[in-house]
């Protein structure tokens, strides 16, 4: 109730102050924390990590590396920070952030706002030895001259620090870096992060690397970055991030603002490309099923059409941080109904 609350009276501020205020909050150790351990039948495997829970807290929430601990208390199985890039960056202008109530939905172009590189690595060194999945999204500054540098610089800098890195590709708030998801970009992207990771791991295990892709994807590029993921030894596609599309059926008086949508309004969009990658990829890499998800029902739709994990952020904007756990309680009745053992049991079912 204390959290609803707290929701509730933060929503008032507008919406970037509100998020500043969270973390704040989640700082002083203000958030929710569960000591309840995850039902077994929520237990998977993706891309290499093992997770207790596949519900994983999405970019952008804490995108300086400042509240990773604090999540995983409130319920995650895994929590993605950043997305850093190699120096820190302001962003765009602001308004950059806004409340769709009406739609249960986020605009945001943000523009990778963050600390950089120095600032996120220092906080991650800060926490080595604690419990608990965290990695780093990976992006590259707005002014670079070569932004697949900036990605190996990222890689190379965190390396050790992280536990799974992913290259996001597909925000559509840097100019021109969705371009990277074009088929000759993005095996330079990828043949070059391949290097530098045969470089970094030596004779180590390396962490696993995923790569996050847009929604806004037909077929045929579908197919062909399954195949480059694949060919260049990447863990796990994320799908998906922010959309440029706005469907008629926005009702909010921002539904016009320019950046990515995200929440309620992108579930089936992001949905339904999920299950285009689940085909493409045959059970030969893994899936992570992201975008519009605020339910359990919604959570084991994604898993259903093929993801072994899943994200979200959007709807703790409405709901915060105790929906977690509403989610994973749900999750664990519907995979118990249906006679799964385990997530990655259920995973692609459908």
């Amino acid at each position: 109730m204390f959290y609803k609350a707290a929701t509730k009276l933060i929503r008032a501020l507008p919406a970037e102050p509100a998020h500043r205020a969270t973390i704040k909050a989640l700082k002083t150790g203000l958030g929710p924390v569960t000591t309840r351990r995850p039902d077994p039948v929520l237990a998977t495997e993706v891309g290499g990590l093992k997770l207790d829970n596949p519900v994983g807290l999405a970019p952008g929430f804490d995108k300086d590396a400042e509240v990773p601990d604090a999540m995983l208390a409130a319920g995650f199985g895994f929590v993605e920070c950043g997305t850093v890039t190699p120096k820190p960056q302001i962003g765009n202008p602001k308004p950059r952030l806004f409340r769709l109530s009406e739609d249960k939905a986020v605009i945001n172009r943000m523009g990778f706002n963050n600390g950089g590189l120095d600032v996120f690595k220092k906080r991650l060194i800060a926490r080595r030895g604690k419990s608990g999945i965290v990695g780093a999204n990976l992006g590259a500054n707005k002014d670079s001259t070569d932004r697949v540098a900036d990605y190996v610089t990222g890689l190379t800098e965190l390396w050790g620090l992280a536990d799974y890195f992913t290259i996001n590709i597909s925000s559509p708030n840097t100019p021109g870096l969705r371009d990277l998801q074009a088929s000759d970009a993005m095996d330079d992207l990828l043949s070059r992060i391949q290097e530098a990771r045969t470089e970094l791991t030596g004779d180590r295990p390396s962490p696993p690397i995923f790569l996050k892709v847009a929604p806004d994807l037909d077929l045929n590029q579908v197919e062909r970055i399954t195949q480059q993921a694949r060919t260049y030894g990447m863990n796990a596609i994320i799908i998906s991030n922010t959309t440029i599309d706005r469907p008629d059926s926005l009702k909010s008086a921002h539904k016009g603002e320019g950046g990515g949508l995200s929440g309620a309004p992108l579930f089936e969009k992001s949905t339904q490309m999920l299950k285009e990658f689940a085909a493409a990829a045959e059970g030969r890499i893994d899936l992570i099923g992201v975008g519009g998800i605020s339910s359990g029902a919604q959570a084991y739709a994604k898993i259903r059409a093929g993801a072994k994990a899943v994200q979200l952020y959007s709807a703790l904007v409405y709901a915060g941080p105790g929906l977690v756990m509403d989610i994973r309680r749900d999750l664990a009745e519907r995979l118990k109904a249906d006679g799964f053992n385990s997530v990655t049991e259920a995973a692609g079912t459908d």
